[in-house]
């Protein structure tokens, strides 16, 4: 079984890095649209509205989610690679927090799309704070990874 894991850690580990692309970049449209939707969408049989509610869905649920699935279990395939983790370091904690609180993003930003199609979404300036998320905990991760602190 350990053969499989370190056999396996290249393909693994590129699989994990095109899923967190796919994931972050997700991330960092989903709030973007969610300011135009806020401020130009309004009304709802407005045809600006209509496609930014498809556009929305389709992003959150064909790219987001499987990619938010794909990056998990790659990343924990990788944890369980003997060799790769030490946990004694700071920098596996760091990371694992900062993944942990871009999951909850990602499940933050789906509870925000139910919210604007009820109309009880934030404002687009709002939106626009939250959109600086997810790039502080790619910082972080990207930090943590690199440089092994």
């Amino acid at each position: 079984m350990l053969d499989l894991f370190a056999s396996s850690y290249p393909l693994v580990k590129a699989l994990h890095v095109m899923a967190v692309l796919s994931w972050m970049a997700g991330l960092f449209y989903l709030p973007r649209l969610f300011v135009y939707h806020a401020e130009r969408g309004q009304q709802t049989d407005a045809e600006p509205a209509r496609s930014l509610i498809i556009m929305e869905e389709k992003l959150l649920r064909l790219i987001m989610n499987p990619a938010m699935i794909v990056t998990w279990i790659a990343g924990l395939i990788l944890v369980l690679t003997p060799g790769i983790v030490d946990w004694t370091m700071l920098w596996p904690w760091t990371k694992a927090g900062a993944v942990i609180a871009m999951t909850w993003f990602h499940m933050w930003l789906a509870g925000q799309r139910r919210a604007l199609l009820t109309g009880r979404g934030l404002t687009g300036r709002r939106y626009r704070m939250m959109n600086e998320l997810p790039t502080l905990l790619m910082v972080v991760i990207v930090l943590s990874v690199i440089l092994k602190f």
